[in-house]
């Protein structure tokens, strides 16, 4: 019974000790935390935001062009080759995003049944042509030969009447006038079967013409449809790294998209070897960036590595972007050097440096205070209220020109009872202003 009193006694002991030492801890940590020292040091004015890498340059991938000037049939507005109607092409198939290509590579297919309908139409069609412009060839042949065989024939005859007018000339002056009038009237028949013979062969050539015309024409139609819907098989204009079209709504273009035919882009290839940032910055910030500041970019794919860049372009014109109430202005940051590591579509972090200081003194932005006059002010541990000349500000820290020493402990909020610091500084208070 006695050694488990002096057991417990023990462990009660420990217990308290240990609760000791714990809110010593607490109490000191919570002490620190209301306490920051003022530093000296470079300092930096920053915007910074996140964005998306993306290749300076690239090399669109195009589906097959519809061109206007080989329309058929006279058919103008919105219609291709054969007067087919300008329908939107569907990918069919596609390299999966990311796939480093050569040039002729496979990259898409395109759904090429809508327009195969055109092509077997036309080639039904060419055949039909085709026919009829040998019935016309083997019609003419034919024709112009039996009207040739009429004047031989003609001819003939025409010599026999000549033999009977020249054989009655020892006849009545009646049969020799009747001779007469029949070879007059073969000569004439002869002339008739002439002319008949240049005219149908002329008809007849005009009727070839027409015929040969129309078959070039759907020879010329076919070929071109063969031509287009080659197109249809997409290849690699140059080597890169696949990248798919986006959308205006952020959505890529995939298996199953469709292509419209005044936006033909299917897919990208990158330039890797230049490659771009691209954020926004607020309507409030926008102001202060400018062509030329230096940025330090970090990449989410990339912890640990921060790379630097330089602001490119900003846009004149705001955006209203999704989940931002604010006009978001476009910013272009262009990468220093080549790095091999990057990747259009990787998300990055963007710290645009608008001012930058070798050696300042500054405290968090939360330890300045202001009275109703306005005029700025710390609390410091010594009980007072220093009155301070404020420079500018980042994100995090705020410049002192005035009012405080590196190394001076100031309360990051403010005391719980301000009533009993004293003001200093009373000299600052025009500078403060």
């Amino acid at each position: 019974m006695k050694r488990t009193l002096i057991i417990t006694g023990i462990v009660a002991g420990l217990i308290i000790i240990t609760m000791f030492v714990f809110n010593k801890l607490v109490s000191k940590k919570d002490t620190n935390s209301v306490f920051t020292e003022v530093q000296e040091g470079p300092f930096e004015i920053t915007v910074s935001n996140s964005g998306e890498l993306e290749a300076e340059k690239s090399v669109d991938i195009l589906g097959p062009e519809i061109n206007r000037s080989s329309q058929q049939g006279g058919r103008g507005g919105d219609h291709g080759p054969g007067g087919m109607r300008f329908m939107s092409f569907k990918i069919q198939d596609i390299v999966p995003e990311g796939t480093v290509v050569k040039e002729g590579d496979y990259i898409a297919q395109l759904d090429r049944t809508d327009y195969d309908n055109s092509l077997k139409t036309a080639i039904e069609n060419l055949n039909t042509l085709r026919s009829n412009l040998e019935m016309a060839i083997l019609d003419t042949a034919v024709t112009l030969t039996n009207l040739r065989d009429a004047i031989k024939n003609q001819t003939i005859a025409v010599e026999e009447a000549r033999i009977t007018l020249e054989q009655s000339k020892y006849e009545p002056p009646a049969t020799i006038r009747q001779a007469q009038l029949y070879v007059d009237k073969q000569e004439r028949a002869l002339e008739q079967t002439k002319k008949a013979y240049t005219l149908r062969k002329a008809k007849a050539l005009a009727d070839i013409k027409t015929k040969r015309r129309l078959y070039n024409d759907g020879e010329a139609l076919v070929a071109s449809l063969q031509d287009f819907l080659s197109k249809f098989t997409i290849r690699a204009p140059s080597a890169g790294m696949v990248i798919y079209k986006k959308e205006f709504n952020g959505a890529k273009r995939k298996a199953g998209s469709q292509i419209n035919p005044f936006d033909r882009v299917i897919a990208t290839l990158p330039d890797l070897s230049t490659m771009i940032s691209k954020t926004y910055v607020s309507e409030i910030e926008v102001n202060r960036v400018k062509p030329g500041q230096k940025v330090v970019i970090s990449i989410d794919a990339m912890p640990g590595k921060s790379l630097t860049g330089v602001v490119e372009n900003v846009a004149n014109i705001g955006e209203q972007l999704e989940n931002s109430d604010a006009k978001m202005f476009e910013v272009l940051i262009k990468i220093d050097g080549l790095n091999p590591e990057l990747r259009p579509a990787m998300t990055t972090y963007n710290k645009i440096i608008i001012n930058s200081y070798d050696n300042v003194i500054y405290v968090p932005t939360e330890c300045v205070n202001a009275g109703a006059d306005g005029i700025p002010f710390v609390y410091r541990k010594n009980k007072t209220k220093q009155v301070v000349v404020l420079g500018e500000m980042n994100d995090k820290n705020i410049i002192i020109k005035q009012g405080l020493e590196p190394g001076t402990t100031v309360y990051l909020v403010p005391p719980e009872d301000p009533s009993k610091f004293r003001l200093v500084g009373k000299d600052l208070i025009a500078g403060a202003k």
